[in-house]
């Protein structure tokens, strides 16, 4: 039976490892108010030298996961909150305040996230978990629902120490059980997050800062 999920959402935080207490909480930083770049919902960010934040490039470790924006509109003077940044070009910001971004930046927090591909059968994706594995997309997203559409690319599954996340194990959702078309879903955590504070680039482990 085909999956109802036909495409991505992005990585949603969904728990704790272990028996961490699961407050979905977030950490507020910044985007620069020149940063063109849209960076949707469920999308992957990382730090920057310039003490802000912006889309991964899939070399430097990740912070987190975007969770949603605050910027005072420069032609209504007044906050506004988005699930999103747009990017500078896309919205009207006041630079005499900052834009701050909302980011899920727990090392311990853990995702649900559609696959791309296909599987055999439950068995055959089950063996994919402690694996590592690449985001098949990382800036996609719905300007209508502000939305990531990334998905994981479960061909890429592998023992590679660079790869964007960890898979955990599988996500139990009926609708979406169907392992041989896409749509099936796994729980997956950062691979090596900034804030665990071993290193700056993805695989690589230090203690320098970025």
């Amino acid at each position: 039976m085909a999956n109802t999920l036909t495409g991505g959402y992005g990585l949603r935080p969904i728990g704790k490892v272990g028996g961490n207490v699961n407050s979905t909480g977030i950490t507020q930083y910044e985007i620069a108010n020149n940063y063109t770049t849209a960076i949707y919902n469920g999308g992957i960010v990382i730090p920057l030298s310039s003490g802000t934040i912006a889309i991964t490039d899939q070399a430097v470790c990740p912070l987190g996961v975007l969770n949603g924006v605050e910027y005072v509109d420069s032609t209504t003077k007044k906050t506004t909150f988005l699930n999103y940044w747009p990017g500078s070009n896309n919205v009207s910001v006041d630079t005499n305040f900052p834009v701050k971004a909302f980011v899920h930046d727990d090392p311990m927090q853990l995702y649900c996230v559609v696959a791309d591909g296909t599987n055999t059968d439950r068995a055959t994706a089950l063996a994919d978990t402690f694996l590592n594995c690449d985001m098949a997309a990382v800036n996609g997203g719905s300007t209508s629902t502000g939305q990531s559409s990334d998905m994981l690319d479960i061909s890429s599954a592998a023992t590679t120490n660079t790869l964007d996340v960890r898979i955990v194990g599988l996500y139990e959702d009926p609708a979406n059980e169907d392992y041989s078309a896409l749509g099936h879903q796994y729980i997956v955590r950062l691979n090596h997050p900034f804030n665990g504070g071993v290193g700056i680039a993805v695989g690589t482990f230090a203690t320098t800062g970025i």
